[in-house]
């Protein structure tokens, strides 16, 4: 006898393969789920499924499970070492790392997989009991496939202090962007406003009457067919690098769910858009003096700048 699930895609499991992401949302194999979506069992909004599709959050997934032949798993009862996440910086008040791709930055509904709070956990480091009880401590967030330089604070005061350096932008975000193209101008500002997709609710799109959303550039290096940009955001929506630059029809090299070129996404070795937190700076908490904490590029992303210098 089977059972039919619904489970929407959640935020943490945005970009993610088929395959990948319903094994953490279930706790099967890969394998099992691969059985699944050759048998037709798995839907996403509607339409069959591959295994080798991206998920893209809030879209729906339905899913044909046979008869549970044994109980799940129980879930384990500490929290588990996450591979990759290193700790930059740690003082009383704000521990700052350098989160890797595929871990997202607290839980959530249906995400299984490695977060930045249960990392910290796991190394003894104990962050702030403010914030919603899932992402205590959390003052921004990175996606799960975006790396780089992400702060949590540690103490109840840096929490107030920093939620409000972020509200009132005082927080200076870099990140760095491999684009498709070439923007021109080649240095300038994005000021148009995010909210959900009109058609697609799973997605953000560039919408009139949306919150208001500013991204500034500028361009690092060209190559043939991509930029490398450094950009700074003024504003922090949901996507707002990835939807404003798609926007100008110059999306991140390997971001499938906003329109990027699959074949330049497989040549540069890319399974996720490229982007990076490279920068943060805020005003410490404590005594308000300026600090600041840079990223180096993970090895994915350094491997698709290599491919294309060489080709330049």
């Amino acid at each position: 006898m089977s059972r039919l699930r619904s489970l929407p895609v959640p935020d943490g499991l945005d970009g993610m393969r088929v395959d990948a992401g319903l094994a953490k949302l279930l706790g099967l194999s890969r394998t099992a789920v691969a059985g699944l979506t050759e048998s037709g069992d798995v839907l996403l909004d509607g339409r069959p499924a591959g295994k080798s599709d991206r998920l893209v959050a809030g879209a729906v997934l339905e899913v044909t499970l046979p008869d549970p032949r044994r109980p799940p798993a129980e879930a384990e009862p500490a929290p588990a070492p996450v591979e990759g996440l290193a700790v930059v910086h740690e003082d009383d008040d704000v521990v700052v790392v350098d989160k890797p791709v595929g871990v997202a930055a607290h839980p959530s509904p249906g995400w299984t997989g490695p977060t930045v709070t249960g990392g910290l956990a796991a190394m003894g480091i104990r962050v702030a009991t403010s914030g919603a009880a899932e992402r205590q401590g959390v003052v921004h967030r990175l996606d799960v496939g975006t790396t780089g330089v992400m702060a949590v604070a540690k103490s109840e005061h840096a929490y107030t202090v920093l939620k409000r350096a972020f509200r009132e932008r005082s927080v200076t975000k870099g990140y760095h962007a491999l684009v498709q193209g070439h923007p021109d101008p080649t240095r300038g500002t994005i000021d148009a406003p995010i909210d959900r997709h009109p058609r697609q609710d799973y997605k953000f799109a560039v919408v009139a009457g949306g919150k208001p959303s500013v991204t500034h550039y500028e361009m690092l290096e060209a190559f043939r067919a991509a930029s490398l940009l450094d950009v700074r955001l003024e504003t922090g929506r949901t996507h707002q690098i990835r939807v404003h630059f798609a926007a100008l029809r110059h999306p991140c090299c390997g971001d499938l769910t906003y329109g990027a070129d699959p074949v330049l996404a497989r040549h540069l070795g890319l399974s996720r858009q490229w982007l990076h937190a490279q920068r943060l700076a805020f005003p410490h908490p404590a005594d308000g003096r300026l600090v600041e904490f840079a990223s180096p590029y993970p090895p994915d992303l350094q491997h698709a700048l290599d491919v294309l210098r060489a080709e330049s």
